[in-house]
């Protein structure tokens, strides 16, 4: 079994700069590839904590932005004035604390939401993975401007292609990435997505 190294470059990184997590670093490869987030966008940040994501929204949309973060847990990072972050299950959430009272819906969801792993044989913490991101999909409709962009992670294994045709089908351009300050251990994966089309209805 391969070691895990746990203060890899990235993680010194991400202390030398202010950061609250090396996943910083996904954020950024993902704005440097897709440039999913603009200036001036509302970012929706799902399973923010502890705020790496959030930090690194915040920089991108600039102080014409806004960058709104729910998480199970508090983020205790600091992060700038145009971050709001509240603690939350996003399954359970009414959609208005996220979106406000005036429905202001988000130009980019992100998500580096991951389950409380197990390591147990069988793939249990990979459809646990699958059913976080589900429950992304499923709060889109309610969330997310038409024409908007999404990136979340996953963990592959067998329901991943499932998954990925589902958002695929509600985005006009589609992709799997998986950025370098990813661990070479890990199993995790990104979806990213442009070109949201709110699915009717019946599609829901």
């Amino acid at each position: 079994m391969a070691k895990r190294v746990l203060h890899d470059r990235f993680f010194k990184q991400a202390k030398d700069e202010g950061y609250a997590a090396r996943s910083a670093y996904k954020l950024k490869e993902i704005q440097q590839r897709f440039r999913i987030i603009s200036p001036g966008d509302r970012v929706l940040d799902l399973g923010c904590a502890p705020g790496s994501w959030l930090q690194v929204a915040s920089e991108i949309v600039g102080r014409s932005g806004v960058v709104v973060g729910i998480d199970l847990l508090p983020v205790r990072a600091p992060v700038g004035p145009n971050v709001t972050s509240m603690v939350g299950d996003i399954t359970t959430t009414d959609p208005t604390r996220l979106t406000g009272a005036a429905g202001g819906l988000f130009d980019v969801a992100i998500s580096d939401m991951a389950p409380n792993t197990s390591g147990a044989a069988g793939g249990a913490d990979h459809f646990r993975s699958v059913r976080l991101c589900e429950a992304v999909l499923d709060l889109l409709p309610r969330v997310l401007k038409p024409g908007g962009g999404l990136a979340m992670k996953v963990f592959e294994g067998e329901a991943l292609p499932a998954l990925a045709e589902r958002a695929k089908g509600l985005f006009d351009q589609f992709k799997h990435f998986k950025p370098k300050a990813t661990r070479d251990i890990s199993r995790e994966i990104y979806l990213v997505a442009a070109g949201y089309r709110v699915p009717t209805e019946a599609q829901r």
